[in-house]
């Protein structure tokens, strides 16, 4: 039976990672060390004797993001084909599913047992994805959520930011931008609250709105499953019903199918909109003023952090991950892309 990187690190007295980085000749190790690895590697047969160190095969990740319109999923997709190809001790596979379909995610998570090492995800948080997360662990296949987490599960770690505290960044920005005054009226459009992070983003808004601005009442909070034209036919159900609302956040995506109705309907002006991530669309309608501002969050950086904690556990090393950060996004202040 051919050796294997555990032999290796086994029989030379070291960890699995200091093993892959002299196999893949990486620096980080004393030279004394490299030469009992390389040695025990030859004794093991794991290299020929006087051979160089041959590169152990590619890492192999699976990442599982929800498909459809969301802009923001497809910017963090494209960040991990990215990163990924200019890794070449990663091979990346990212499956594209039904995101709100417990049954679908859980199903493809089963799959990925024996198939590869690590596994990131956009979680649903439900009993049959916690279930299929825990046996990914139990095989002995890392996990990391991004995004939205899901806690008191065997994940290596969560990446994304801290969705509380977003929405109560939004509800801050819109109750300072409607000012003070008699009551108004604002309301809430969401994904799925089956997303923790979208869940965790209303209670963040609901609290700051409660503890600051009192006279602002929250009539609605209603679900799109991030699709552009639900989102339409909500936002205008919303305003048939609540023809004087003064604010709108929406705390998943959908948002050109909100500024659609705000145009038609000439409310683009006197709605203050909350929204999140800078993704191109978004922009375009921060610049045209019908999104007033957003709660933004990096995927390059979430893609870099899931990458290098799944790598690192696969290796036998742990590394803490450097959560993105939250940032407000006004017309004045758009980044450059």
């Amino acid at each position: 039976m051919r050796s294997t990187v555990q032999d290796i690190a086994r029989e030379a007295g070291v960890s699995t990672a200091t093993v892959d980085r002299v196999l893949n000749e990486r620096g980080g190790v004393r030279s004394r060390t490299r030469e009992v690895v390389l040695e025990t590697a030859q004794r093991l047969g794991y290299i020929a004797e006087g051979a160089p160190p041959r590169a152990a095969p590619p890492i192999r990740l699976a990442f599982v993001l929800p498909r459809g319109t969301n802009a923001f999923m497809a910017m963090l997709g494209r960040q991990i084909e990215l990163q990924a190809a200019a890794r070449p001790e990663v091979a990346v596979a990212i499956e594209a599913i039904e995101g709100f379909d417990p049954d679908t995610l859980s199903a493809t998570l089963r799959d990925l047992r024996g198939r590869v090492q690590g596994v990131g995800v956009v979680a649903l948080d439900h009993p049959k994805v916690r279930e299929a997360i825990r046996l990914l662990s139990e095989s002995g296949i890392p996990v990391v959520t991004i995004a939205s987490d899901i806690p008191r599960v065997p994940r290596e770690a969560y990446v994304g930011i801290d969705n509380r505290q977003a929405g109560r960044l939004a509800g801050y920005v819109l109750g300072r931008f409607l000012g003070g005054g008699g009551p108004r009226k604002v309301a809430m459009l969401a994904g799925s609250l089956s997303y923790r992070g979208h869940e965790e983003r209303e209670m963040g808004f609901r609290h700051v709105l409660a503890e600051d601005f009192p006279a602002l009442e929250i009539v609605a909070l209603r679900e799109m499953r991030d699709d552009r034209d639900r989102a339409y036919a909500e936002a205008s159900t919303l305003l048939d019903r609540h023809p004087d609302l003064a604010g709108i956040y929406n705390i998943g995506a959908g948002n050109q199918g909100i500024a659609r109705v705000l145009v038609e309907r000439d409310r683009a002006k006197s709605v203050v909109f909350v929204a999140h991530d800078a993704t191109d669309a978004n922009r375009a309608l921060l610049l045209n003023g019908t999104l007033d501002a957003i709660i933004d969050q990096n995927p390059r950086v979430e893609a870099r952090e899931a990458l290098n904690i799944l790598t690192d556990a696969i290796r036998g090393t742990r590394s803490e991950p450097h959560p993105p950060r939250l940032q407000i996004i006004f017309r004045e202040n758009l980044p450059e892309t």
